[in-house]
């Protein structure tokens, strides 16, 4: 496999492992790997990208749970039919987001403690597992109506005494910027169509199976990753728009 002319930069505050995801994204969406196809082996992308295999296994991970890929035990790694993603234009907070439509953002704090690091959950962080988190559940309000859950993970140490700090109806984003110094510099986000459940129908005031966004974005600065975030949203009070542009 021939070196490529896109590389994971070294010197990036971006995870090596992002990196490598967001360029085998490109590869894929682009059609260079048709739906089908069976991409490069571990090792033939760690040569490529001159990266480690956990980073490569990382990276694939993220393509794997996007619906992008598929493993087949023995037979290597598949391109599947890839889903629509919306890719935000900037990094903003959820609140600026709805101010910018015109809405009073709104949050209540529905659970906030600290928690282990899953294996999964230190994946997609980049951290080890067993790292202390904060963790966030939060339900969003536009005008005063619910429109989405968040639940929230921080890395703990980056923002001691976040709890005591953080109160209903203020910018998570806001608190991290004046308290911690924490501005976030880039995100990754995917979102699928859901079925809403029994637990969240109730908090969103919707009936159970409603359509609704599951989203799960992973933001982070010039230090890395800081915040996963997986979102419910309600499909009859969000949508996602998109400008495309000729080629």
């Amino acid at each position: 496999m021939s070196k490529p002319y896109q590389r994971v930069d070294t010197t990036s505050p971006i995870p090596m492992y992002l990196q490598a995801s967001e360029i085998l994204r490109r590869r894929i969406l682009s059609g260079e790997w048709p739906h089908g196809a069976r991409i490069p082996t571990e090792a033939q992308l760690c040569d490529a990208y001159d990266v480690s295999r956990i980073t490569i296994r990382q990276a694939i991970a993220l393509l794997v749970r996007d619906g992008l890929l598929t493993r087949a035990r023995g037979r290597g790694t598949f391109v599947c039919e890839p889903n629509l993603t919306a890719v935000p234009r900037s990094v903003t907070s959820f609140s600026t987001e709805l101010a910018a439509y015109g809405m009073k953002p709104g949050s209540r704090i529905l659970a906030a403690n600290i928690v282990p690091a899953s294996e999964a959950q230190a994946a997609d962080m980049n951290t080890a597992a067993g790292t202390d988190l904060v963790s966030l559940c939060r339900l969003r309000t536009a005008d005063g109506r619910p429109i989405g859950i968040q639940r929230t993970l921080i890395i703990a140490a980056r923002v001691a005494g976040l709890l005591d700090v953080l109160g209903d109806d203020m910018s998570l984003y806001d608190v991290l910027r004046k308290f911690y110094g924490i501005t976030a510099s880039g995100a990754t986000e995917v979102f699928h169509a859901v079925a809403i459940d029994r637990d969240d129908a109730k908090l969103l005031d919707c009936r159970i199976g409603q359509p609704g966004f599951h989203v799960t974005r992973v933001t982070f600065d010039d230090r890395g990753v800081f915040e996963h975030t997986t979102s419910v949203l309600h499909g009859d009070r969000y949508q996602i728009k998109i400008a495309l542009k000729k080629a």
